[in-house]
C-alpha cells in the first residue's frame, strides 16, 4: 500500500471515522411518547404506561451516551 499525499500544504490524514452503536433506545423513546399521547386520547392506563416506558428510555439512552462518552476518553 502506498502512503497518502501529505505534501500539499493544510491537507491532513483524515482521521478513521468512529460510528456509535446500535442501540434500541431510540424506537422504545419513540413508543413511549406514542402510547403517551395515544393514552391521552383512551385511557389514564396506557398513558402511565407510556409515561414508564417514556422515562425508562429516556433514562436509558442518556446512560448509554454518558457511558459511550467515558469510553472514548
Amino acid at each position: 500500500m502506498s502512503q497518502p499525499d501529505t505534501s500539499r500544504e493544510g491537507w491532513n490524514v483524515p482521521q478513521p471515522e468512529k460510528l456509535p452503536r446500535p442501540t434500541w433506545w431510540p424506537a422504545a423513546l419513540s413508543l413511549g411518547v406514542t402510547m403517551l399521547l395515544w393514552g391521552i386520547v383512551t385511557s389514564p392506563v396506557v398513558t402511565i404506561a407510556g409515561l414508564v416506558v417514556f422515562a425508562v428510555s429516556l433514562i436509558g439512552w442518556i446512560g448509554e451516551i454518558c457511558h459511550e462518552r467515558k469510553e472514548n476518553e
